[in-house]
């Protein structure tokens, strides 16, 4: 299995909440599957979405990262290939903040759809 970090934001996974599964531009794979390989591909996906969320209004600007499993780099992803969702827990964080782990289950809730 392949683990991808997906860039996000808000608005984006509201969006992709709405379809079929996440969009996964830009996503960063991990090196291993090595916890600090992870991390680390967590954080540089996180910083790619700061730049996504730097012009938005408040109360958007929350970094986002959608975490997938799939057999390969390539393939696309369902909601069902999701295994987090790693968010800010309040607008412009530090970027050296750690972000809030959601499981997919809770995702309705983090969007305000539940």
């Amino acid at each position: 299995m392949t683990r991808r970090y997906a860039p996000s934001t808000l608005v984006l996974l509201a969006e992709d909440w709405e379809a079929a599964g996440p969009r996964l531009v830009d996503a960063v794979v991990a090196a291993d599957d090595g916890e600090e390989s992870e991390y680390a591909a967590l954080m540089t996906a996180a910083d790619a979405s700061a730049e996504l969320v730097a012009g938005l209004p408040d109360g958007r600007r929350r970094r986002v990262v959608v975490v997938v499993e799939t057999a390969d780099v390539a393939a696309s992803a369902t909601w069902r290939d999701v295994v987090a969702v790693h968010v800010d827990s309040e607008d412009d964080a530090d970027p050296d903040d750690d972000l809030a782990w959601w499981a997919t289950q809770e995702v309705g809730a983090l969007l305000g759809a539940d």
